[in-house]
């Protein structure tokens, strides 16, 4: 053990297998970076601080651990993505129990699989979608896991473009400017035992195929374009046991084909089902 006063120097120091423990404080390292196979892991909830500036931690080595940070302040850009911590063409990467408050992109996994994203607080305080990015964003990713996390007024809570076989776990997206969850072209993922409420136009699977949605709430969703589940051009869905509560349409089919849907629960709607002629087989 040595006593390193900087977070990037006690990861300069480490090596693979090592465990780098941040003490209590506020630390303002621009854009910290982790290229090799460490656990890094705060005590007391450390703050690395973005100052409205950097992406403020990167990770670019397979089988890293992040545990127990208060990560704020991020840069925003609208050309780069930065985020409070991104993920960088990894597997088996681990992030549990952060706190994420400010930042442009919350957590980003951009080319992983295998990753897990568990117990993280996500919350965004942009006024303006142009200036939010999206709370847990994951590109082009198969097998992910994110379970158990809180996430409000971010552009979406959580979004999935070309992820595959990951699933979606007791997560609440409560009051976020666009979706709760926004799926795009990701295939086979399950989502369920989720809350998603009051965010501005509620959840949105789209171009997606064999997608299990289970017991999840959808809740206060209302406005002229807000649903509790839009469902465009996807194909042999399931959706069982979930329950819809207070949307202006509960769900609203367009180009969906053989949805098997049971078991579903509905309270309190403008419309329940709102299906369009572009669907079959539902």
């Amino acid at each position: 053990k040595r006593a390193i006063k900087s977070p990037q120097a006690g990861i300069n120091a480490a090596v693979d297998g090592d465990t780098v423990l941040v003490d209590p404080g506020q630390y303002r390292e621009k854009n910290l970076t982790i290229r090799k196979r460490i656990v890094f892991k705060g005590i007391g909830y450390p703050i690395l601080d973005g100052e409205n500036k950097y992406e403020i931690l990167s990770v670019y080595a397979s089988g890293v651990t992040v545990d127990g940070f208060r990560i704020i302040h991020s840069g925003v850009s609208s050309l780069d993505d930065l985020s409070g911590l991104k993920v960088y063409n990894c597997d088996n990467v681990i992030i549990k129990n952060n706190i994420l408050e400010d930042t442009f992109f919350g957590i980003y996994i951009q080319n992983g699989s295998n990753c897990s994203i568990i117990n993280n607080k996500l919350t965004a305080i942009s006024l303006e979608e142009q200036q939010s990015g999206n709370g847990i964003h994951c590109w082009k990713s198969e097998s992910l896991r994110i379970v158990s996390n809180q996430i409000s007024g971010h552009r979406d809570g959580i979004y999935f473009e070309f992820v595959k076989n990951s699933i979606v776990l007791k997560n609440s997206a409560i009051k976020n400017m666009r979706y709760g969850l926004h799926f795009m072209f990701s295939n086979d993922d399950v989502y369920s035992g989720n809350t998603f409420r009051n965010n501005g136009s509620g959840v949105s699977v789209m171009y997606s195929k064999r997608i299990k949605m289970y017991r999840n709430h959808f809740e206060e969703n209302w406005g002229d374009a807000a649903y509790g589940i839009l469902l465009k051009e996807i194909s042999d869905g399931v959706m069982e046991g979930n329950y819809f509560t207070r949307n202006t349409s509960a769900i609203y089919m367009e180009g969906a084909n053989r949805i098997h849907m049971t078991k579903n629960t509905f309270k309190d709607h403008g419309w329940a089902l709102k299906i369009q002629a572009s669907c079959m087989d539902v």
